[in-house]
Order: C-alpha cells, then structure tokens, then sequence
C-alpha cells in the first residue's frame, strides 16, 4: 500500500482525525456547560489527533524508503 493510495489515506488518517476531533468537540461542549470533565476529552482528543500525525509520517517515511 502507497501512502498516495485513498484507501491509505482513509484508513490512517480521515477517519482516526474525525475521531478525534469529536472528542475535542465533545470536551468543548462539556467546558461551556461547566463540567471540567470535559478536559478530559480534550486532551484525549489532541493526543489522538497527535499520534495520527506520528503515524502518517512513520508511514510515508518507512513505506518511501520500502518501495
């Protein structure tokens, strides 16, 4: 699998990145409705977003030095 594939593109990094940013809208929501819980899903939201960034480049660059 290229990482220029769709299906690449959509299995590592579209869905997990919507996920995450449901988590961050989830936490935001929970903030301004003053439930400090809510933070919670915030950070757990940025640190998804994150270690998908760190997924998209471990894979371009492993599968670029693969092929």
């Amino acid at each position: 699998m290229l990482p220029t594939d769709p299906q690449f593109l959509y299995m590592i990094l579209i869905l997990p990145t919507l996920f995450g940013l449901t988590l961050i809208g989830e936490g935001l929501h929970k903030v301004f409705n003053d439930e400090w819980s809510g933070l919670v899903s915030i950070v757990f939201g940025l640190a998804f977003i994150g270690v998908v960034i760190f997924a998209y480049l471990f894979f371009t660059t492993y599968l670029k030095h693969k092929t």
